[in-house]
């Protein structure tokens, strides 16, 4: 009898329909693609995938418990906006928990991890594309904050910065804050690198409360026209 050749594939670790419809629905909303207030038609998005609506639904479940989609009356899904008093909250709750995760960061980071941020901010200050600021600044911050030995308040950063991201890059392509994050980033760099965490610490907390003021004042005079 002549043995099959296969090469197997592990099914159970591949994505699921609702996995692969969250990731794409997530990545379109924090990258700006979906708009505030847009509807999400569930036969539409199953369309686009070739798939029932139960995957969709459940899809759409996870992005409504991390704060990225909302329910409403007669619309179904659409994407969550936030009014400038919960803009200005969320970058308060950041600075107040990023500051103390790269404290802990800090105190015992490797060169490994430094290495890492420091070529995250060199690409994040080399980047000609404002499509790609925001995730590179995501990714500098974050890399900084990985060897902080607290799982839990890495995820609550997570999904506060996937909430916050859209008006993050709002604020660095708009305000014209690059110029000054690429500074920012420098001195928390830095400070990390001399495992100095107080002053990482501060210089975290600055740097996200600069970015506020920034896009409130930024968001408070659009208003107004």
């Amino acid at each position: 009898m002549m043995a099959l050749k296969l090469k197997a594939t592990n099914l159970g670790s591949m994505p699921s329909p609702a996995d692969v419809i969250f990731e794409a629905l997530r990545e379109a909303i924090v990258e700006g693609e979906l708009k505030d207030g847009e509807t999400l038609r569930q036969d539409h998005i199953a369309s686009l995938f070739n798939v029932s609506r139960i995957p969709v639904r459940e899809a759409l479940a996870r992005l409504e418990e991390q704060g990225l989609v909302t329910t409403q009356r007669h619309k179904g899904a659409v994407v969550s906006s936030l009014s400038l008093e919960e803009i200005a909250e969320m970058f308060e709750f950041r600075a107040l928990v990023e500051g103390e995760v790269i404290r802990h960061a800090v105190s015992g980071i490797s060169d490994r991890t430094l290495a890492e941020a420091k070529a995250f901010a060199e690409a994040f200050a080399a980047e000609p594309d404002s499509a790609r600021w925001a995730q590179l600044n995501r990714l500098f911050h974050y890399t900084l904050y990985k060897d902080c030995g607290r799982p839990y308040h890495l995820q609550v950063v997570s999904k506060a910065l996937d909430k916050i991201a859209r008006y993050l890059r709002a604020q660095l392509v708009l305000t014209h804050g690059i110029a000054r994050a690429r500074q920012e980033h420098e001195g928390i760099l830095r400070a990390a690198m001399a495992r100095d965490a107080d002053e990482a610490a501060a210089l975290t907390r600055a740097h996200i409360l600069g970015a506020s003021r920034s896009l409130i004042s930024f968001l408070q005079t659009q208003e107004k026209l």
